[in-house]
This record gives structure tokens, sequence and C-alpha cells, in this order.
């Protein structure tokens, strides 16, 4: 793995321990990054419609816009899907929490 792709994956990986937090913003920024594919990660839009959904949660009403847009791009099968593992992640770092 080269320096930059280190570099990613660490960045990503600090999100989603700040995500697990309960962050909004980085909620927000794993979002971007699976629908944009960037920092290291291939375009996936069911992770990101999961971490869209999961920052609208948190009160953030960009994520929500951005969630409506890339759900033109989906299937009901995508969405019901990323609503399933936006829901999985909500019980397991509520469980964490506990």
């Amino acid at each position: 793995m080269g320096t930059s792709a280190k570099s990613a994956q660490f960045l990503i990986d600090s999100r989603l321990a700040e995500a697990a937090r309960g962050d909004g913003d980085a909620l927000y920024d794993l979002g971007l990054c699976y629908s944009t594919g960037t920092n290291g990660v291939d375009i996936d839009l069911v992770e990101a419609h999961k971490w869209f959904n999961l920052a609208s949660i948190a009160g953030l009403e960009t994520a929500q816009m951005c969630r409506a847009e890339i759900a033109e791009d989906m299937t009901a099968r995508e969405i019901a899907t990323a609503q399933a593992a936006a829901r999985s992640w909500l019980q397991q770092t509520q469980r964490r929490a506990a």
C-alpha cells in the first residue's frame, strides 16, 4: 500500500471512528467519499446512501439532499439495502455506547 493509499485509509478509519461517536460531519464525509469515489474508496451508492441517511438522522439537511440525489440513480432494492445497513449501523453503535 502506497503512502497516499495509507493516508486515505487513515482518513476513512478516523472518519469511521468519529461517525461511531455520532459525529454528523463524519457521517456526511463518508457519504461524500462513497458517492464520489474519493479517499481511496470505490463509488458505492448503497454505502453513500447509508452514510447520508445516518447524517440526515444526525440533523444535517445537506445530507438529506445528497441522499435524495443519489437515490434517483438507485433501484428500490438498493435503497432498501442501504436503509437496512443504516439501521444495523445504528443498532451496533448504540450497543457499543450502552
